[in-house]
């Protein structure tokens, strides 16, 4: 029987004292990835490379302790739009089937520069679009707490490889609320930084000026530790931050008499589940109780974050999907006889149904006739939400908002009602409009044990101290 281990801290700890060596980490990880196999979490598992690199750190540590990175020993699992030189990626996707990847994202060669361990890439929804990792050519991922349910999406087959200790830290990305979402319906931590701290440079493209390689994990201090290791300027991504990062994990300290609002139409709104609606008096005295000021906000702008955010996204969407057209890489159908139907049925026959309706709407607002209508106005209300959220972050430190309307739905609940499933991402998005970091924290449970969250954002570059207001509470 092995033994679980739930931070990093602890593991390296036992490496240091001799009681455990990293191939028999690994091989841990891996025996608890073949008994949550039914789960669906993985799409690839790189067993035999993951304990081969295992014994060589091993060995490299055992001959000179000083010389291992910060990340040694640290087990890492990194969803299927991640690129990783010469493994698959196929963002879940029928449209990448074979394609291997030519070249590293930045996070992951900075992972791997620090002495960490991949284990696999872990199942999402196509192309990212998605709030229940439902939608994905490897069929859904299930909820480790009741496996009749999603763990939410899209990164939900990174939140159950950590949920049920595969791995210690799980690499996502963060759209609309696709980290922080199925976090909080896995009872982990998920946490999004701010656009631009780290690099998107091999991170397959949904929404460009809202796409973010979030973090998920068992607690705060691993997310501040590699938040330090794969945060920072890249040649290869212009919207990455210049400024050097902080070293996140050493400034881990609380803050005193922070300002915290609330939306107060978000806590009240009648499309809450109760329970959820439950947790914020738990949540705010203990704010209270720790020295904190909570306050009632109004934010205008909150019936207009989702069609503002599923406006632009899809326009983004249809353009960057542009690029799988049968011709260059991946699927290419074998029923084209010419080149107008090479690219139709390529497509056609390559894309599962939500990503190309999200093509079809975003070439429609992108359209002569409808762009100003549609994108044009949206842009505008993006600016507007900015702004608002501007004007609280110069009066609060920080906002504490529901995670999720609700707890996770019954898998198949959600197709019959693809509107509900949109309005899923109504807390999370707000973030990924304005390019602000936050996280979301496990905070309760229902009636019938399934894990909820409460998230929390802050303004722009303060990481830090979102991460130590987190850390010291929860």
């Amino acid at each position: 029987m092995y033994r679980i281990f739930r931070s990093y801290e602890e593991i390296r700890a036992a490496l240091f004292h001799g009681s455990l060596t990293l191939p028999l980490l690994v091989k841990s990880y891996l025996q608890k990835i073949q008994e949550h196999s039914h789960l669906n979490a993985y799409v690839a598992i790189w067993g035999e490379e993951a304990i081969e690199r295992a014994g060589t750190l091993q060995r490299a540590f055992e001959e000179d302790r000083e010389s291992v990175g910060p990340l040694f020993g640290m087990v890492v699992s990194i969803k299927d739009v991640i690129c990783y030189k010469d493994h698959g990626v196929t963002a879940g996707s029928r449209i990448l089937e074979g394609f291997r990847s030519l070249y590293s994202a930045t996070a992951v060669s900075r992972l791997l520069d620090a002495g960490a361990i991949l284990i696999g890439s872990t199942n999402c929804d196509e192309f990212a679009m998605g709030s229940t990792n439902e939608n994905s050519c490897y069929g859904p991922v299930r909820n480790a707490r009741d496996t009749n349910r999603v763990p939410g999406g899209s990164s939900g087959g990174a939140a159950v490889s950590v949920q049920t200790d595969t791995c210690l830290v799980a690499l996502g990305s963060d759209t609309g609320g696709s980290v922080r979402q199925p976090a909080a319906f896995c009872g982990v931590f998920g946490f999004k930084p701010t656009y631009g701290r780290i690099s998107r440079h091999g991170l397959l493209a949904y929404g460009s000026s809202f796409d973010q390689i979030g973090l998920i994990a068992h607690n705060v201090a691993d997310i501040a530790l590699v938040l330090s290791v794969i945060a920072g300027a890249d040649e290869y991504d212009a919207t990455a931050m210049t400024a050097a990062p902080p070293r996140f994990q050493e400034a881990l300290e609380s803050p005193i008499g922070a300002r915290i609002a609330y939306f107060r139409d978000a806590w009240e709104n009648p499309g809450l589940d109760t329970e959820v609606r439950n947790l914020f008096g738990p949540v705010s005295q203990k704010l209270m109780e720790a020295g904190h000021f909570v306050e009632a906000v109004d934010f205008p702008y909150l019936d207009y974050l989702i069609p503002a955010y599923y406006v632009l996204t899809t326009a983004e969407a249809s353009s960057n999907l542009s690029r799988y057209d049968g011709i260059r890489f991946g699927y290419r159908s074998p029923s084209a006889t010419n080149l107008e139907e090479t690219y139709r049925l390529s497509r056609t026959e390559g894309f599962g149904k939500e990503v190309k309706k999200r093509i079809l709407l975003g070439t429609f607002v992108l359209s002569a006739g409808y762009y100003d209508a549609f994108y044009g106005k949206a842009q505008k209300v993006r600016k507007l939400i900015v702004q608002k959220t501007d004007e609280l972050f110069a009066s609060f430190d920080f906002i504490m908002m529901p995670t999720t309307p609700g707890p996770p739905p019954a898998i198949g609940e959600s197709l019959k009602d693809p509107i509900a499933t949109y309005l899923a991402d109504v807390f999370t998005v707000h973030a990924n409009l304005t390019g602000i970091p936050g996280i979301s924290v496990p905070v309760g449970e229902t009636v019938g044990g399934m894990p909820l969250g409460v998230q929390f954002l802050a303004d722009r570059e303060r990481e830090t101290a979102l991460l130590s207001l987190v850390n010291g509470l929860f």
